[in-house]
């Protein structure tokens, strides 16, 4: 990705800057977590046996746990390690709980964690083909995101998106004691395709229309999780979208209130003429309530409503 800075109309390459040390990019990444990738974080350069864990994050939205190690040379396999990682975790789930409660003095039992969500996350300047098409399955649980420094102060995040429709699974099949095997028994990752065959076929039509729209904005991606897929704009959630059998429904979230009911950056209203939306919340365990818009999609006129309402929230993202 290259910058310009625009000036008369003129650009202007903005050069780009390496990082010295990868304890450059944790430091970042580390300071930043909430704002990048919205988790919370937990510790750094956690011990478990032999291995030691850059960065320990918590996704609260998932009830789950993930592992982020950075990186700047392309001599390691993220397949082997991040696997040997999972394993690690699904073999040491008091460890983990017990880190997280003593790093943010909560009460967090293994029953409240999904590990089925669990996850590693590989940042690093760069990826080479080798190592990006060793995760191009459509179920790997693994992120591969390259982050570029420019001059300026300015910082890129691109996330490498697998195009492959097929199973990693279909590598270990029959070795039911390789750790991909163990590892794929507990910790499943899922694709679009996985919600969308849950769909009523009257129904499904109304998912292609929806994504063609959403598709069409700048800067937007989409995230797929167990429970739902979300819609982003730089990174940043506009929505999340629940599939049922015979509808959609879609949550723009609006923020979150601390336990002093201050609000938090950016907390959202929404203009709805129709009134279609409800308001909805939750408490999380800091005592912190989440807030959002939740609103039924299941008929194909109402998708030009629909984008009015989506379009309000995605314009209030920088």
């Amino acid at each position: 990705m290259q910058l310009f800075n625009n000036k008369d109309n003129k650009l202007t390459p903005i050069d780009k800057v390496s990082f010295k040390l990868e304890r450059n990019i944790q430091d970042l990444v580390e300071a930043n977590i909430e704002v990048i990738f919205d988790y919370q974080f937990v510790s750094s350069e956690l011990s478990i046996g032999e291995f030691r864990l850059d960065t320990l994050a918590f996704d609260k939205q998932n009830n789950s746990f993930v592992i982020i190690e950075y990186k700047k040379g392309h001599s390691y396999s993220v397949v082997d390690q991040g696997y040997s990682y999972l394993s690690i975790m699904i073999n040491n789930k008091a460890e983990f709980i017990l880190e997280y409660n003593e790093k943010n003095k909560e009460g967090l039992k293994r029953t409240d964690v999904d590990w089925s969500s669990s996850k590693v996350i590989f940042i690093a300047p760069s990826f080479n083909a080798y190592q990006k098409n060793s995760i191009n399955f459509r179920d790997v649980p693994f992120e591969l995101w390259e982050i570029k420094q420019f001059e300026k102060g300015l910082i890129s995040f691109e996330q490498y998106i697998a195009s492959s429709s097929e199973s990693i699974q279909k590598i270990s099949k029959g070795d039911k004691s390789s750790v991909i095997s163990k590892v794929s028994s507990e910790i499943k990752s899922m694709s679009e395709d996985d919600h969308i065959n849950n769909l009523n076929d009257s129904i499904k039509p109304l998912w292609k229309g929806l994504r063609e729209k959403l598709e069409g904005y700048p800067d937007t991606s989409f995230s797929v999780s167990k429970s739902y897929i979300s819609w982003k704009k730089n990174n940043i959630t506009v929505c999340y979208i629940h599939f049922r059998n015979n509808e959609f429904r879609l949550d723009i979230r609006r923020g979150n209130l601390n336990v002093d009911k201050i609000k938090s950056k950016g907390f959202f209203t929404l203009d709805d003429p129709k009134k279609i939306s409800v308001e909805g919340n939750w408490t999380w365990k800091s005592g912190e309530t989440g807030h959002s818009y939740k609103i039924p999609f299941k008929k194909e006129n109402d998708l030009d409503y629909l984008m009015f309402l989506l379009e309000q929230k995605y314009n209030s993202i920088d």
